[in-house]
């Protein structure tokens, strides 16, 4: 028998709590190693070797799932629930290769949700693959655009406006963090557009301007950013989809520029970003007749484009991704097989193919295309092989899956926060003032009654009217306005219109507008996919306003033109249909930031040194501004999230 030793009481609590430490140690340095840890986006030895030994054992079906990036629409799903078994399946059967994270929609509305059931079901589709999973989003306003919490940045036209290849860094470099937090690893951004056609219903405002080199430099430095964060990026949408005049989403838009247009507009931005080590470029489903003539080729399904020009031409090494391909610019043209879309547009020179509208035929009919020889083997492995590397260079092969304990403490730090403030503040543009308008004087005496809570009785009165002009009363747009209106003057009169109310709501707000000494119109106006609007002729994709909202903002300028700010929230060129304005202020962007911003500006706290990123046709030139001076001090918030 062994020998019994008696340990003192004192002595085993010790003992013990050293043997629950270290085992909890050793159990914490273990799933440590479980979870990714964002860093140098590099491919080292060993990861260089586990895409040689995985691409041996693949068979051709694995090969061709891994071409695959399709939906998640993030939600809480139970295990039991049918959406979650189909997405589950459909990752397993198609031996998917990545997803592209996103929410729900409801027409206008998108459906935001939390970064927690992000990760949580990121976390759970990665466990469910064979292979680990690379995440993709289109997080071109950051996080914030598909989840609450996180860091709320304006759009990019914005950074041009505010001027500073410092903002366009951290944004990136912010952005970056909190997409690894939940466990997205690409961005689909920065736009490399050139918004060249104020009538450019998609690309507007998503792009940082209409100056190539300011646009390029933009993208640099958010690539810069980004990859110090970790997140891979993409530079969209090649050639260029800045000079067109046809939403992608809705039909065929052509770039009808020559070579040496797009070579000295269009071309220039992609030309920077693939030099700053852009990973990723996205084909649009645009006509470029001067690089490729034949009637029934997009750019996407392009030999010409994609092969010659891009990879050859532009030497670009990197992963070239399709647009998504359940858009009607592409879908149109396969209606017939929609599968042999993701077969040409790989044949073209994708290596990923994006969002296909029907998996199991765009599946089949490349499994056909490679048995067939139709796509050589050795062109298969090329594609497959750059995605595996990809992979690898994020270290995905060694951790998968990210701590959901992190997320707190990365995601919405409140100096990130003020960042997206500071940039929606300097990006604040005044183009006309007419010096009867601003500032606004805040008035803090317009609250009576009881200040207990559901008790508090405001009088409302007409000194201050702001008519906010919504696409959709059910959206977000003008909340924060208003709040931030009501925040300095209680009794303001704050009015909601949308296309549908306009016309049955003119009477009432003209009489409103008539009382008033001062009116704000807040006009919500943003480039948004598929959007079409009733118009003369039918319905058309637009970023104008429609015509009852349009009829009734020409009212409003014609009774009280002098007394009337113009706030454009989003489309800049909004005042080339409204000629008559005589205070105009751009804050390029419908986010929560530019709201508060726009309120700021309005009541002379901040002052306005922006500058137009664009030329508005007949109102002036790119680089206009008028410079304020702050009058008051801040009476509102410095920082909002939704």
């Amino acid at each position: 028998m062994g020998e019994f030793v008696i340990v003192p009481y004192m002595l085993r609590d010790y003992a013990l709590a050293a043997i629950i430490l270290g085992t909890s140690l050793s159990s914490a340095a273990k799933d440590k190693e479980t979870f990714q840890q964002p860093g140098a986006i590099r491919l080292d030895k060993d990861g260089q070797k586990w895409v040689d030994k995985t691409l041996r054992k693949m068979s051709p079906e694995e090969k061709i799932g891994q071409l695959f990036m399709i939906w998640t629409r993030v939600t809480f799903m139970n295990e039991a629930d049918a959406a979650w078994i189909t997405l589950r399946d459909n990752v397993r059967k198609y031996h998917i290769g990545g997803l592209c994270m996103s929410v729900p929609v409801d027409g206008a509305v998108l459906m935001r949700n939390q970064p927690f059931e992000a990760a949580e079901l990121l976390n759970r589709l990665q466990q469910s693959s064979e292979l680990p999973l690379v995440i993709a989003a289109d997080f071109e306003r950051g996080v914030s655009m598909r989840l609450y919490g996180a860091t709320v940045f304006p759009h990019a036209m914005a950074f041009g406006a505010a001027g500073k290849l410092e903002d366009a860094e951290a944004f990136g470099r912010i952005t970056a963090q909190e997409a690894r937090a939940i466990g997205v690893h690409w961005n689909f951004f920065p736009d490399a557009d050139v918004n060249s056609n104020p009538a450019n219903p998609i690309i507007n405002t998503r792009s940082f301007g209409e100056d190539p080199q300011n646009v390029g430099e933009m993208v640099a430095a958010y690539v810069k950013g980004a990859h110090e964060g970790g997140m891979l990026t993409t530079v969209k949408h090649f050639p260029g989809h800045g000079d067109t005049a046809t939403d992608s989403h809705l039909g065929v838009a052509q770039v009808t520029g020559d070579r040496a247009r797009l070579d000295s507009v269009e071309l220039p931005p992609f030309r920077r970003g693939i030099e700053a080590g852009v990973d990723s470029v996205m084909v649009a489903h645009v006509t470029v007749p001067a690089l490729d003539a034949e009637a029934n080729h997009v750019a996407t399904t392009s030999s010409t484009v994609v092969t010659s020009l891009l990879k050859e031409q532009m030497k670009f090494k990197g992963i070239v991704v399709t647009d998504a391909l359940d858009m009607a610019g592409l879908t149109r043209m396969y209606a017939n097989d929609i599968g042999r879309a993701s077969v040409d547009a790989f044949k073209a020179g994708n290596d990923v193919l994006l969002i296909p509208v029907d998996l199991d035929a765009s599946f089949r009919a490349m499994a056909q295309a490679v048995k067939s020889g139709e796509i050589p083997t050795a062109r298969l492995d090329e594609s497959v092989r750059k995605i595996l590397e990809l992979k690898a260079s994020l270290r995905l092969q060694k951790a998968r899956l990210v701590d959901l304990n992190l997320l707190p403490k990365a995601i919405g730090k409140p100096e990130n926060l003020a960042v997206g403030q500071r940039v929606a503040d300097e990006a604040v543009t005044l183009v006309r003032d007419n010096g009867k308008v601003l500032p606004l004087r805040p008035n803090v005496t317009g609250t009576t009654g009881s200040a207990l809570p559901y008790q508090s009785v405001v009088e409302v009165r007409n000194r201050l009217v702001a008519v906010i002009f919504s696409e959709d009363l059910r959206t977000d747009s003008g909340r924060m306005l208003e709040r931030q209106i009501l925040a300095r003057v209680p009794d303001a009169h704050v009015i909601y219109v949308d296309t549908r109310s306009a016309a049955g709501m003119s009477a009432d707000v003209l009489a409103a507008v008539n009382a008033a000494e001062h009116v704000v119109a807040a006009v919500y106006v943003i480039p948004t996919a598929g959007r079409v609007i009733a118009a003369a002729g039918g319905l058309k994709n637009s970023v104008a306003m429609a015509d009852a909202s349009a009829t009734l903002l020409n009212a409003i300028l014609e009774h009280a033109g002098p007394r009337t700010a113009v706030l454009a929230m989003g489309n800049p060129y909004l005042a080339q249909d409204f000629p008559s304005v005589q205070t105009y202020l751009c804050t390029f962007s419908n986010a929560t930031v530019s709201e508060v911003a726009a309120v700021k500006a309005l009541f002379g706290e901040i002052p306005t040194h922006g500058h137009l990123p664009v030329t508005i046709p007949g109102i002036a030139s790119r680089g206009a501004g008028l410079e304020h001076s702050a009058s008051i001090s801040s009476g509102g918030s410095s920082h909002a999230q939704p």
